[in-house]
C-alpha cells in the first residue's frame, strides 16, 4: 500500500515500505530430528530409584499409572525389586472438604517437617477428574509454591480418572517406589469426596482430618464414618476474627469424639486449631503426629496396621483383576448390550440378568 506521505506535496518526507514479517514457526523445525527418550530396563529403573534419581522415579510412577499391559508388566517387576528398600517412612493421609486448605497446609507442614526433622518428603495428591471430559487440572503444585521448589521434596499429582479404587492402588504402589528412593515422609492428599478417604486410610499410618469453622452449622462437618477414621482433627484458619469460632468448633468436635467407641490403637484422637496461612500451631500438629507414631510403635499397633493394610490391598487387587477380566471377556461383551435392553424393556430383572451373565462367564472359564 502506497503511503500518502510520499506525495510530491510533502517535500522532504519519505516513508519506506515495510518488510514482510518472518513466520512465527521455524521452517527448519520439521527437518530437526526428534530426540527420543532412552528406554530403560527394569535394572535401570531400580538402580536409579534406589540412588534417589527423581527423574527416573517420575518415569517409574508414570509406568505404574499406565494402563498398557506392557507398562504394567515392567512396573510390577520394578515394584517387586524395590520392596526390600521400602517400608521405612511415616505415611500420613490428609483429608478435608474442598476449600479446607489442604494443599496450602501441606505446603506449610512440609516445610516445617523438612526444616525440623530433615529427611525427604514425597507428596502424592489425588486430583479429581471431570466425569464429562475425563480431564484433570492437576493444579496442586500451584498451591504448594515453596514446597514444590524445595530440593528435598517430590510432588506427584495423579488424576482420579473416575476410579478412586484404581488410583488408590496405584498410589500405594507409588508409595513403595518413593520409599525405595529414600523418602522417609509420605503425604497422601485425598480428593476430599466420600469413598476416597477409606482408600487412603488403608495405606497410611496417621490420618489427619482438616476442618473449617465459621461456615455454618459445625455439626455438618461431623460425619461418623470419617470421624472414626481420623487419628487427629485440626481446625484450619484459626486466626483474626475466626479464632473464637475455630476454638468453639474444636470444642464441639472434642465432645463429638466422646460419642464414638475407642479406636483399635488405643489412641484418643486430639483436636487442635492452627492457621496454615500464618503458620500458627503447626509445631503442635507435628508433635501430635510423632507422639501418635511413638505410641502405636510401642504397643505394636503400627506393625499390625501395616500388615492389615497389605492383606486389604491383596484382596482389593484380586477384586479389581476379576472385575476387569469379566468385562473384557469377549462372550460377556457381546451379551452385555442384549441383557441391558432386556432389563430396560422389563423382560428381566437386574438380578436375573446379572446372574445370567455371571453363569455365562463361569461356564466359559470351565471350558
Amino acid at each position: 500500500m502506497e503511503h500518502p506521505e510520499n506525495d510530491k506535496a510533502y517535500k522532504g518526507l519519505v516513508v519506506n515500505a515495510g518488510i514482510e514479517p518472518p513466520s512465527s514457526v521455524n521452517p527448519y523445525l520439521k527437518n530437526h530430528p526428534r530426540r527420543k527418550k532412552r528406554s530403560l530396563s527394569v535394572a535401570d529403573y531400580v538402580d536409579g530409584i534406589v540412588k534417589g534419581d527423581v527423574t527416573i522415579l517420575s518415569r517409574a510412577v508414570t509406568l505404574v499409572e499406565s494402563v498398557l499391559p506392557e507398562h504394567q508388566t515392567v512396573a510390577q517387576e520394578v515394584i517387586e525389586k524395590c520392596l526390600p528398600y521400602a517400608g521405612n517412612s511415616v505415611r500420613i493421609g490428609i483429608s478435608g472438604v474442598p476449600g479446607a486448605g489442604k494443599s496450602t497446609s501441606i505446603d506449610v507442614f512440609g516445610l516445617h517437617v523438612l526444616g525440623k526433622y530433615g529427611g525427604k518428603l514425597a507428596v502424592l495428591a489425588i486430583d479429581p477428574s471431570s466425569e464429562r471430559s475425563k480431564g484433570s487440572i492437576l493444579g496442586d503444585k500451584t498451591r504448594m509454591e515453596k514446597l514444590s521448589v524445595h530440593p528435598k521434596s517430590f510432588i506427584r499429582p495423579s488424576p482420579s480418572a473416575g476410579s478412586l479404587g484404581g488410583v488408590a492402588r496405584k498410589t500405594r504402589e507409588t508409595i513403595v517406589l518413593c520409599e525405595a528412593a529414600g523418602f522417609d515422609k509420605i503425604f497422601v492428599e485425598t480428593v476430599g469426596v466420600g469413598q476416597s478417604e477409606t482408600a487412603v486410610h488403608s495405606m497410611v499410618d496417621f490420618f489427619l482430618l482438616i476442618q473449617l469453622a465459621g461456615t455454618g452449622d459445625e455439626l455438618q462437618g461431623i460425619k461418623r464414618g470419617i470421624m472414626e477414621m481420623a487419628d487427629g482433627i485440626v481446625i484450619n484458619k484459626a486466626d483474626g476474627d475466626n479464632l473464637e469460632r475455630a476454638k468453639l468448633a474444636a470444642s464441639q468436635f472434642r465432645n463429638a469424639l466422646h460419642l464414638f467407641p475407642a479406636s483399635e490403637s488405643g489412641w484418643t484422637p486430639q483436636v487442635l486449631t492452627y492457621s496454615g496461612f500464618y503458620n500458627l500451631g503447626v509445631k503442635e500438629i507435628w508433635d501430635m503426629i510423632y507422639q501418635y507414631i511413638a505410641f502405636v510403635k510401642e504397643n505394636g499397633y503400627f506393625e499390625y496396621r501395616r500388615n492389615e493394610q497389605s492383606k486389604y490391598w491383596m484382596y482389593e487387587t484380586i477384586n479389581e483383576y476379576l472385575r476387569d477380566n469379566f468385562y473384557h471377556n469377549p462372550h460377556i461383551e457381546a451379551l452385555l448390550a442384549e441383557k441391558e435392553q432386556q432389563v430396560l424393556r422389563g423382560n428381566l430383572t437386574s438380578f436375573v440378568a446379572a446372574k445370567n451373565l455371571l453363569d455365562t462367564y463361569f461356564s466359559d472359564l470351565k471350558r
